[in-house]
């Protein structure tokens, strides 16, 4: 190898291994970030405790007043927001990579309005208990998917095809929920609209151990195909050249992502547009070349925790998650779409 070859060789490796620790580093500066929000939470409310108070409840410790306040009232709702942003955040974007596409997220194809609707079925026309609401979106998110997957596969797998199917399929199953509602006795109605809009008010620990042991088990056969998924970036030819069983992996994420998400609508309800904004975020933060999967799931996190402390405490009245995330998502979604036609792209 020549000089000057040389030099270029290790000008490449020293360029590659600036952007990694450039990477790196933001990933960590969105784990304080996350960190950080997560002890806000537990130590703002009607009372303030310092850090110190919150600690010692975390670790055990016997402190008056903020025992059952932050033990009992807060913390559940701050690790369900934590483990539900997620969620939320891991499986839109393994959605949006798997299909090329930033739209491609859960909530925009449909998947989170097939957990909705058999939720509030499941609530509504038969008055089934909590366990059974959740076991209800699941299945129904899990149908949904893979009605639309079906709906959409022609002789091959196109993701834009996949996306207009699953949108019309959420307008239906949307118009299905808004029957449900209309039918509703008014008791039913209250705890169905708190369901739908995404709250974490009344959260348990009751309701926060299922998602906990869905993403025990989930999670890390997710990190397991995360270089596969990456492939697929590339195409499904061109995955299969490179060794991917390309059918086999999209089953395995697909089934994994559905469930991770079925699981967080089932404790706090669909909280809009968390899935959809966390990939493309975390994508701009921390940049290309490294698994979306901890970056999207550390903004799912932010995002989440933080529109929950806006909407308990930004305001005179106090207003669910779900809200504020939609206040937020709709105008991205907007951008998106005018920065892709203006690009002369389509969905």
């Amino acid at each position: 190898m020549s000089l000057t070859a040389a030099r270029t060789v290790d000008t490449i490796g020293a360029g590659r291994a600036q952007r990694q620790r450039s990477r790196m580093i933001r990933t960590l500066i969105l784990v304080v970030l996350a960190m950080a929000v997560f002890f806000v939470t537990l130590m703002v409310g009607q009372t303030f405790y310092p850090p110190g108070e919150v600690l010692g409840v975390i670790f055990g410790q016997d402190v008056p007043g903020a025992s059952f306040t932050v033990g009992e009232l807060r913390l559940p709702r701050a690790t369900m927001g934590l483990l539900a942003g997620i969620a939320f955040g891991i499986a839109g974007v393994t959605f949006q990579t798997m299909l090329r596409n930033p739209l491609a997220a859960p909530d925009i194809i449909g998947i989170s309005s097939g957990a909705s609707a058999a939720a509030v079925i499941a609530l509504i026309t038969f008055g089934l208990s909590d366990t059974a609401v959740s076991f209800a979106a699941l299945l129904g998110a899990l149908a949904t998917a893979v009605g639309i997957y079906l709906l959409s596969f022609r002789g091959g797998f196109a993701g834009t095809r996949l996306i207009l199917i699953g949108i019309g399929v959420a307008a239906m199953l949307d118009a299905i929920v808004s029957y449900v509602l209309s039918r509703a006795a008014a008791w039913d109605l209250q705890t169905a609209l708190r369901w739908l809009t995404g709250s974490l008010n009344g959260a348990t620990w009751e309701g926060v151990v299922p998602l906990a042991i869905a993403s025990i088990i989930l999670i890390p056969v997710m990190m397991w195909l995360v270089s596969d998924l990456e492939t697929l970036r590339l195409g499904d030819d061109s995955a299969a050249s490179l060794g991917v069983h390309v059918g086999r992996t999209r089953l395995l994420l697909i089934v994994s992502a559905v469930a991770l998400l079925a699981f967080a609508t089932a404790a706090c309800g669909p909280i809009a547009f968390v899935a959809f904004m966390s990939g493309p975020i975390a994508a701009r933060i921390v940049g290309p070349g490294s698994s979306p999967l901890i970056p999207s799931a550390l903004v799912g996190v932010i995002l989440v925790l933080t529109s929950d402390l806006i909407g308990q405490f930004a305001f005179d009245d106090r207003y669910p998650v779900g809200v504020v995330t939609g206040v937020l998502g709709a105008p991205y979604l907007i951008y998106l779409l005018i920065r892709t036609n203006r690009a002369g792209g389509s969905l």
